[in-house]
C-alpha cells in the first residue's frame, strides 16, 4: 500500500488486491524517519482510476469466441495487467497521530510517501492505544477481526446517548445489554417501555429466573402502579394538567387554589377533588375545563383513594440504591394521553428525589421518546435534568424525530443500519461524528452490527456485532404465517 493523495482530513491510499481491507478497518501509517505515525480509518473502497485502464478493459471484453489458438505472452505481462486492473483506492479518514508513543488528536502532520510503511491495525491494538476498556468494562460484542469490543461503563455516566437504526436491526437488544451492564455495576436505571420489551429482563431465555430477577421491577399503570393524590407535589400535578392535559392558565390558577384548600384541610383525595370542583365558585367554563381534566385523571386508572392499592415509584427506586436495579414503566397498553400523564409524573418525581439527594443519579432509557415527550422536554432533559443527575439514552427508528440540537449535544451514538439518505443525514448532524463516515459505513451494516461513535470509543468509530443475551425475548412482532407449513398446489390457487 502506498500514499496517493490528501484532501482535508481525507487520505487516499493505493492498495493492491492481495490486501484484505474492508470498510471500517483501521490502518497505521508509520514514518520511521519522522518518528511519527497516523491512524486512519477506511470509509470507502474504489477501483483505482489508472490512465488507459478503460481501453484495456474494453479490449479484454471484445468478442474472441470465433478466434482459435493460444495466447502468446513471452514476457508474462498478462498477470501484471490483471493485477493493475484490480488495484484499489482506499478513501480514509485521519483519526489521530502518534508521536513518542503518545496519542495526539492533531491531524495536521503528513507522513512521507517514499518512507512510510502502511499496515492494517487490529481492533485489539487500537483499543490498547486509545485505552477504551477502563475499570468498568462492558462487552458489546466482537469486531470484524473477532476481537472483543469492551467499553467503559463510566463513559455512559453523565452522558447523552442515542441508539438508532431501522426496524429489526438490534436497537432494543443493545439497549437491554447496556441496561443489564449498568445494573451489574450498581446503577439505578429507569425505562419508559413503550412496547413491553423489557419485562423479561429478569428471566433467562428458557423462562428461568436469572441473577437480576430481584433487581428488575416492572410497573404497569392501573395494576401495580397506582397513586394517591396526597403523594403528589402540586408542581408535579400542575405539570400533568398543563402539559399532558393542556389545561388553560386561568383554570390552572383556580386548580392551585382548590389543591391548597384541600391540602390545608388534610382532605386531599380523588373523590374530594371532584366534589370541590363541583361546588367551587368560579366561571362555568373554568369549572367545565377542570371537570374534563378531572375525569381524564380518573379514567387513566393511575390514581386511587384506596391506600392498599397505592404504590409509588420512589419505593422501587429506593430498592435500587444499594445494589443497583431497573424500574420499568410499562407503557404498552396505555393511550397517548395516559402515557404523557405517567411520563410527566415520573420525570417530576425523579427531579424531586434527585434535587433533594435522596437519589444520587438515574440512567433513563426512553424508547421512541417522540411519541410521549413534549417538544419542550427535549432540551430540558439533556440540559437542566442532566445537572440533576438524569442521564438519558434515546432509542428510536426515526432519527429525524429527534431535534438536531439534541444530536449536537449527544456524547455517544450507537448507529445500526440505515439505507434512507434522509435518516443518515439526520444522524450525521451529530457533533461527534463526521458525515462521510456515517453515510458510507452505516448504509452497509448487516443486521445486529453497530457503528459506535463518541466518547465511549474515544471518538474512534468502530463497527461491532452485538453479542447475544440470555434473556427472555419480549415485544417481538406478532406474525400470522409463523409455523404454517402446509403445502398448496399452485394449480389450486388459480381464480
Amino acid at each position: 500500500m502506498k500514499l496517493y493523495k490528501k484532501e482535508g482530513s481525507v487520505l487516499q491510499i493505493l492498495s493492491f488486491p492481495n490486501y484484505d481491507i474492508e470498510k471500517g478497518d483501521y490502518l497505521l501509517i508509520e514514518d520511521s524517519k519522522a518518528g511519527k505515525a497516523l491512524i486512519v480509518q477506511v470509509i470507502d473502497i474504489q477501483f483505482a482510476n489508472i490512465p488507459g485502464i478503460l481501453e484495456e478493459l474494453l479490449r479484454s471484453c471484445s468478442d474472441n469466441s470465433n478466434l482459435n489458438g493460444a495466447d502468446f505472452d513471452p514476457l508474462d505481462i498478462a498477470p501484471h495487467i490483471t493485477y493493475i486492473q484490480d488495484s484499489r483506492l482506499l478513501i480514509c479518514k485521519i483519526r489521530a497521530s502518534i508521536y513518542n508513543n503518545r496519542l495526539n488528536p492533531s491531524k495536521g502532520w503528513l507522513p512521507s510517501r517514499s518512507h512510510s510503511v502502511i499496515r492494517k491495525l487490529s481492533t485489539k491494538c487500537l483499543l490498547e492505544i486509545i485505552q477504551a476498556k477502563g475499570e468498568l468494562p462492558i462487552v458489546l460484542g466482537k469486531t470484524k477481526d473477532s476481537s472483543p469490543l469492551m467499553v467503559d461503563a463510566s463513559s455512559l455516566d453523565g452522558k447523552l446517548n442515542i441508539i438508532t437504526g431501522k426496524k429489526e436491526t438490534g436497537k432494543s437488544h443493545l439497549s437491554k445489554l447496556l441496561v443489564l451492564s449498568l445494573i451489574h455495576y450498581g446503577a439505578t436505571v429507569i425505562i419508559f417501555d413503550l412496547n413491553g420489551e423489557y419485562a423479561g429482563l429478569g428471566y433467562d431465555s428458557d423462562g428461568a429466573r436469572n441473577r437480576y430477577y430481584n433487581q428488575i421491577h416492572v410497573l404497569t399503570p392501573g395494576e401495580n402502579f397506582k397513586l394517591m393524590l396526597d403523594q403528589l407535589d402540586l408542581r408535579v400535578m400542575l405539570n400533568i394538567l398543563v402539559h399532558a392535559l393542556h389545561l388553560p392558565g386561568t383554570s390552572a390558577r383556580e386548580f392551585r387554589h382548590i389543591w391548597k384548600t384541600l391540602r390545608e384541610r388534610k382532605a386531599l383525595s380523588l373523590r374530594a377533588l371532584g366534589e370541590t370542583i363541583r361546588n367551587w365558585r368560579c366561571n362555568i367554563h373554568i369549572r367545565d375545563a377542570l371537570f374534563s381534566r378531572y375525569y381524564a385523571l380518573v379514567n387513566s386508572g393511575l390514581f386511587t383513594d384506596n391506600p392498599s392499592e397505592a404504590s409509588s415509584i420512589e419505593q422501587y427506586l429506593f430498592k435500587t440504591r444499594e445494589k443497583g436495579g431497573a424500574v420499568i414503566v410499562n407503557l404498552r397498553d396505555t393511550s397517548p394521553v395516559d402515557r404523557q400523564i405517567i411520563v410527566e409524573y415520573t420525570l417530576g418525581k425523579l427531579v424531586e428525589l434527585l434535587s433533594s439527594w435522596r437519589l444520587k443519579a438515574v440512567f433513563l432509557f426512553a424508547e421512541e421518546a417522540h411519541l410521549y415527550l413534549r417538544e419542550t422536554y427535549w432540551d430540558d432533559i439533556v440540559t437542566r435534568m442532566r445537572h440533576f443527575g438524569i442521564f438519558t439514552t434515546f432509542i428510536t427508528n426515526q432519527p429525524d424525530s429527534i431535534r438536531s440540537s439534541i444530536y449536537r449535544q449527544a456524547d455517544n451514538i450507537f448507529l445500526f443500519n440505515f439505507t434512507n439518505e434522509n435518516d443518515l443525514e439526520a444522524v450525521s448532524r451529530a457533533a461527534r461524528a463526521d458525515a462521510e463516515t456515517v453515510k458510507s459505513i452505516a448504509g452497509d451494516l448487516p443486521p445486529h452490527h453497530c457503528l459506535v461513535l463518541g466518547k465511549v470509543v474515544k471518538d474512534f468509530p468502530i463497527v461491532v456485532k452485538i453479542r447475544k443475551l440470555n434473556v427472555k425475548t419480549m415485544g417481538g412482532t406478532r406474525l400470522f404465517f409463523k409455523g404454517k407449513t402446509r403445502k398448496v398446489n399452485p394449480e389450486q390457487m388459480r381464480v
